[in-house]
C-alpha cells in the first residue's frame, strides 16, 4: 500500500519549532536547510509523519490532518494542556 505524507506550510522556523517540537513533542527525522533557501523537513511522533516546508509553492496555509487510532490520546491531550504554551491559552482579557 502506498503511504501519503501531509505537507504543511510553515512561515518561520523558530515558531514552527516552538509548536511542533516544544509543545506537540514531535522530533526531527531529517532537515534540508541550504543556506539562504527555504527549509524542508520531516518530523514524526509515534508513527505520525509530517513534512514541513517554507517553500512558497509547496502547499497552502491552514491545512488539516485527520489521525485515526491515536493510542493514549486523552493522556497526550492532558500532557499538552499541562505545558505552558502561550498560544494554547490566550488571554481572554481584552482590556487595554
Amino acid at each position: 500500500m502506498a503511504i501519503a505524507r501531509p505537507i504543511f506550510r510553515i512561515f518561520e522556523y523558530e515558531k514552527a519549532k516552538a509548536f511542533y517540537f516544544d509543545w506537540l513533542g514531535f522530533t526531527i527525522d531529517w532537515e534540508n536547510k541550504p543556506e539562504n533557501f527555504p527549509i524542508y523537513l520531516q518530523i514524526s511522533l509515534d508513527g505520525i509523519v509530517i513534512h514541513l516546508t517554507e517553500h512558497h509553492g509547496d502547499c497552502s496555509p491552514a491545512a488539516r490532518i485527520h489521525i485515526e487510532n491515536f493510542n493514549n490520546l486523552k493522556a497526550y491531550h492532558e500532557k499538552l494542556l499541562d505545558k505552558n504554551y502561550k498560544f494554547n491559552r490566550p488571554s481572554l482579557d481584552k482590556a487595554s
